[in-house]
């Protein structure tokens, strides 16, 4: 939900509401907490960067199944607390993106095998 806050130039405020409220962070009336809205506001809504304390090594991600048993540890890791939910959302989002690139790349690989097949024959027939 949006924010309810009206502004002085007869604008509402863009921002999203808070959970169970009508304002959001700044416009909350009655909220006097005034360090912390200076703090937030200095962080531009930026949020705190999560940073892995125990760095895993490199692995190998070729095929669709490395990516799969990728995304079976950090489900794993993410339950058990071992591993940030951002970090985990993260590694998600980009396996997504690596399966569609192996997918495209897999295509391409038998469309020109294909291709390579039909301009054969097409020499040996003519």
């Amino acid at each position: 939900m949006q924010c309810t806050y009206t502004k002085l130039n007869k604008k509402r405020c863009k921002a999203q509401a808070m959970a169970g409220e009508e304002y959001c962070f700044f416009h909350k009336p009655g909220s006097g907490d005034s360090q912390k809205r200076q703090e937030a506001q200095s962080r531009g809504g930026q949020t705190k960067l999560v940073r892995i304390q125990n760095p895993l090594s490199p692995i190998d991600l070729k095929e669709v199944n490395d990516v799969v048993l990728l995304l079976e540890d950090t489900i794993n890791r993410v339950r058990s607390g071992e591993l940030d939910v951002k970090i985990g959302n993260c590694i998600g989002v980009l396996s997504g993106q690596l399966i569609k690139a192996i997918e495209v790349s897999s295509i391409a690989n038998r469309v020109e095998i294909i291709e390579r097949a039909i301009l054969e024959r097409r020499t040996t027939i003519s």
